[in-house]
């Protein structure tokens, strides 16, 4: 049996997201940007402005309960970073990927030391992930 959370829809778009997005989500949201983790620093300064393969990714964006650390809408990716915290956390965090997931969209994770010691490994996988998620993308991208 479905947990009652997931019957829900969470908009994400700037349009929907004034009317469905909770005020203190959306606060919490803007200081969690204010207090910026040194690996959410590092990915974001890859992921921003379009940089990465032309996707416009989003951070700290609120979807119901919950706050993801990046989300690009126009390939339906969420991008987890992690720290040691979440060893002690599997049960929280696996509700939440099958929360975000039932809103269609997909959540890949990285560890924190991942994240500053093995970045071009990850910006790889991000990048085979988009592949996946936008085929019709990727090859339009791939020939400008």
């Amino acid at each position: 049996m479905k947990p009652a959370e997931a019957d829900v829809t969470y908009p994400l778009s700037r349009v929907r997201e004034r009317v469905g997005v909770r005020v203190d989500a959306k606060a919490k949201a803007r200081e969690l940007r204010g207090r910026t983790t040194e690996p959410e620093a590092l990915l974001w300064q890859q992921l921003r402005g379009r940089r990465f393969q032309d996707f416009k990714f989003r951070r700290q964006r609120p979807l119901g309960p919950y706050i993801l650390d990046f989300v690009c809408l126009e390939a339906g990716l969420v991008i987890e970073i992690d720290g040691g915290q979440h060893s002690e956390q599997q049960t929280y965090d696996q509700a939440r990927t099958a929360l975000i997931e039932t809103q269609g969209l997909s959540v890949i994770r990285f560890w924190n030391h991942e994240v500053m010691n093995e970045t071009p490994a990850v910006l790889e996988k991000i990048w085979q992930t988009l592949q996946a998620l936008t085929p019709t993308l990727s090859r339009a991208r791939e020939r400008e």
